[in-house]
């Protein structure tokens, strides 16, 4: 199993992207934006959706960096927005 928190908190992108992300939490609609980002019909467990978004991501950061003309900013930032607010649904570890 993946630490998907670990994953999104070693994430480096740019300030204004992440700030945007913040920005934007919360407005954050489930089945609204999953529907939209990852084309679910039916939004599952965090621990299946954030495989999902954080490919689509790093698809993203790949066309950004490429300086590719089909780059969305705005997706870019839906889909950040989507990851962080996935992560804070995940079950907090138990501490020992």
């Amino acid at each position: 199993m993946h630490d998907f928190r670990r994953l999104l908190a070693d994430l480096r992108r740019p300030r204004l992207l992440i700030h945007a992300a913040r920005f934007g939490l919360p407005d954050y609609r489930r089945a609204r934006d999953l529907r939209r980002l990852i084309g679910t019909e039916e939004p599952s467990m965090p621990e299946r959706t954030l495989p999902r978004l954080f490919d689509e991501e790093e698809r993203l950061e790949h066309t950004r960096r490429a300086g590719d003309a089909a780059y969305s900013v705005a997706r870019h930032i839906e889909v950040l927005i989507a990851l962080m607010a996935e992560a804070r649904l995940l079950p907090r570890a138990a501490v020992l």
